[in-house]
């Protein structure tokens, strides 16, 4: 989440642009979770293998979602914010769960048919891969030309809504769950769209809104026999922590700090203020604050993980280990968490905590392989070793999933003459290798 507060991990100019302006792509460890918790439910309710279904998350603060490329979906970091309940949340994942198990995208001639329009989903989709980043993630730029092809793209038919829409009370039903969530939701974008022009507002754009779609779909609603069934209580919680975590990381701290009463007792406002401390950066009253957050949620991994970031982006790099330790027991499935607690340990310059830090980074790469962050700091921690071979690798696989090519081929050319013959790691040299001197001569 420090993509929202820190330089980026890495830049990956793309052919694709909301309004003119730059996108961020980025990633949170808890954040994620959340919102998987949420959502595989859905998938399997449609049929989908949830574990193929990827959540990739945009800093915007449109009102926007849309699924592109196969099994993607996309959430605006403003829609994040807006909703006002989990089951509204629910509702458009729902919603664009539909899209994906209707095949709309793919039924869309002429998708199919445009080149153009296939480069940009696949850019899309390939600058994914340089957001890594552990709790200190990244950020990837989406910058650049043709909204109206990116639109023409992702717009879907009338009837294509409507068919998403019922496919997600179907869902919901299933999971006994109101749907109501979802008509609601359309009555937030229908007040958005009167502050601005519809053709601004990118979801109206995408998700067209007619008065038959909406009445269909209140209608439906209320035959449910689940139309006042609520989500999980623990779902409140889980979006609370969310959108106090995303007004941290991305309002001005000043702003945030005033806005929030000091009575405040709130998780969501709580969040909010920690976050903006340790942005500000005012590092006593932030300490303070987080140890309060972990006394009334203790050994909780991401106020841990909070903690250790704030302590490392500001220079406290001793202290950041141990909260960052704390985090990864707690998590120890969070390959995010890891790279953070392995990028605080290489910051030492400690040769004993370089050796720990490559041992979660062999772990959190095997986890989240398309996490350039974590395939750099390995390539770090190898260098500190004078392991001239895998430090070449590690840099093969980062250059690989940022699209550097060329640089991708040397250093798999560098490992693959430092590592064993036959070796693992020579092997997988030999691939990349081959991989990127073939994509590259397919570039030019």
């Amino acid at each position: 989440m420090a993509a929202l507060a820190t330089a980026a991990a890495g830049f990956w100019p793309l052919s694709a642009a909301a309004q003119g302006r730059s996108l961020s792509l980025i990633r949170d460890a808890e954040t994620e979770a959340y919102i998987r918790a949420m959502a595989e439910p859905i998938f399997q309710a449609a049929g989908l293998d949830a574990s193929a279904v990827r959540v990739i998350l945009i800093q915007d603060p449109t009102l926007n979602a849309f699924v592109a490329g196969g099994q993607n979906l996309f959430l605006n970091t403003g829609l994040l914010r807006a909703v006002e309940t989990p089951e509204q949340l629910l509702g458009v994942i729902a919603h664009e769960t539909g899209h994906i198990a209707g095949g709309h995208l793919v039924r869309s001639t002429e998708a199919l048919r445009n080149a153009s329009i296939q480069q940009i989903i696949a850019t899309v989709l390939g600058a994914i891969a340089v957001i890594g980043g552990g709790g200190d993630a990244g950020a990837a730029i989406m910058m650049g030309g043709s909204q109206v092809a990116q639109r023409s793209f992702l717009k879907y038919s009338r009837t294509q809504e409507s068919a998403a829409d019922q496919a997600a009370i179907t869902f919901l039903d299933k999971l006994h769950i109101t749907a109501r969530g979802l008509a609601e939701f359309l009555s937030i974008i229908e007040r958005d769209a009167l502050r601005i022009r519809s053709d601004l507002n990118p979801y109206v754009y995408t998700h067209p809104l007619t008065p038959e779609r909406i009445s269909a779909l209140t209608t439906r609603v209320e035959q449910s026999p689940y139309r006042d069934s609520a989500a999980s209580p623990v779902f409140v919680e889980m979006l609370a922590r969310i959108q106090g975590k995303l007004r941290g990381y991305i309002d001005n701290p000043e702003t945030t700090l005033r806005a929030i009463p000091p009575s405040s007792t709130s998780v969501a406002d709580r969040y909010a203020r920690v976050v903006a401390l340790y942005r500000k950066p005012d590092v006593p009253r932030f300490v303070h604050e987080v140890d309060l957050l972990l006394q009334s949620y203790p050994n909780d991994a991401y106020f841990l993980e909070l903690k250790g970031q704030g302590l490392l982006e500001n220079g406290r790099i001793a202290e950041s280990i141990e909260p960052y330790r704390l985090a990864v027991r707690a998590a120890p499935k969070e390959p995010l968490i890891r790279v953070g607690l392995a990028s605080a340990m290489i910051a030492t310059e400690d040769p004993q905590q370089t050796a720990a830090a490559i041992r979660d980074l062999e772990i959190a790469t095997r986890e989240d392989p398309d996490n350039s962050m974590a395939w750099y700091q390995l390539a770090i921690a190898y260098g500190r070793q004078d392991n001239i071979g895998m430090a070449a690798l590690a840099s093969a696989e980062r250059f690989m999933l940022t699209g550097k090519l060329e640089d991708a081929y040397q250093q798999a050319q560098r490992a693959e003459a430092a590592l064993p013959v036959g070796s693992p790691g020579a092997l997988r040299a030999a691939d990349i290798r081959d991989l990127s001197l073939r994509l590259w001569r397919d570039q030019k």
